[in-house]
């Protein structure tokens, strides 16, 4: 059995009992293309399952990362989309903090020439999870209001690019000192959810009409106040629940008179063809626009995959502002 270096933890543990150790190199199925990974991004994801509460699906690789930047190693029996060398980025279902991961060649996808590998990594998750959230489920439509929580985050940077792209009005949530980058982006009116409760400055922006789609990943601490922030047929989008998952008390009676829709989500859950539909999809919305710069993925810091540890703490105290990187040597 060949072996290779990967991040490897042996129980649920703090991110300090993280390590770098040998794992079996991953075969390449015929469909598949093993990547000489160069860099691997930071998803809450991998947090959640080095803390024992997020397993990986069945077959999915056991070794953390879900996104990955690197170059072709080997193809499979069955693919003639890639050759050896060719530089690619992707969506995986685990194994990115390693040496080799393999990847289904209708995921990969072509780094731009105008991108590095640390900032191809940065893309995947964030910018597939979004485009899933706002385009596909919320449907999202020009000149209507949209309120995203955590935007500083890997997934609110992307997806106020997105909206914008669409030319959607932008709301926000991020602590003040990262409200600099969601206005960069193209956000319009910027919340402060330590000091301003978010509810009193949708409705006084919108003139009392409040948003049409908000994008949501704190769970149960807003949700009130996300259902009386909705206008009529408003669409709320529930991608984590980081505050927890139980209401206290709620008056479903409000998404009957407001004709609202609540939508759960999660991404790495969804069948191969469900993500590999999402990846071309999202491929004709922004590849283009990537590949100019005019979307950018946002990069807080990038790591040497030795100080993982610091990584992982940098992301659960909160301290980033977009994507944390994983440089793998």
């Amino acid at each position: 059995m060949v072996k290779m270096k990967a991040i490897l933890f042996d129980e649920p543990c703090n991110a300090d009992k993280l390590y770098i150790g040998e794992f079996p190199k991953p075969e390449v199925g015929e469909e598949e293309i093993l990547v000489e990974v160069k860099a691997a991004a930071l998803n809450r994801a991998d947090i959640l399952q080095r803390l024992g509460k997020y397993p990986p699906p069945l077959g999915a690789s056991p070794v953390l990362g879900l996104e990955i930047a690197g170059t072709v190693a080997e193809v499979g029996s069955k693919v003639f989309k890639w050759k050896t060398g060719d530089k690619v980025f992707g969506l995986i279902p685990g194994g990115g903090y390693a040496q080799y991961a393999v990847i289904h060649e209708e995921m990969a996808m072509k780094i731009p020439d105008n991108l590095t590998f640390e900032q191809a990594a940065a893309i995947p998750e964030a910018f597939l999870t979004a485009y899933q959230a706002i385009v596909w489920l919320a449907e999202l439509k020009p000149a209507e209001y949209i309120l995203i929580h955590a935007a500083a985050s890997g997934v609110g940077t992307a997806a106020i690019q997105l909206a914008r792209e669409i030319g959607s009005k932008i709301i926000v949530t991020a602590s003040a000192e990262k409200h600099f980058i969601c206005k960069e982006l193209g956000a319009e009116v910027l919340i402060d959810y330590k000091s301003q409760r978010f509810k009193e400055v949708v409705m006084k922006a919108t003139n009392n009409y409040g948003v049409d789609v908000i994008i949501d990943f704190i769970g149960a601490n807003y949700f009130n106040d996300n259902i009386e922030s909705l206008a009529r047929d408003g669409r709320l989008i529930l991608l984590a629940t980081l505050s927890g998952g139980k209401v206290k008390e709620f008056d479903v009676r409000q998404i009957l008179s407001k004709r609202l829709k609540i939508i759960g989500s999660t991404l790495r859950s969804r069948s191969l063809e469900y993500q590999i539909k999402l990846t071309k999809d999202f491929k004709q919305f922004a590849y283009e626009k990537i590949s100019s710069g005019k979307i950018k993925p946002v990069i807080d810091k990038v790591y040497d995959w030795k100080d993982v540890a610091q990584a992982h703490m940098r992301m659960e105290e909160n301290k980033n502002i977009g994507k944390i990187v994983l440089k793998i040597n």
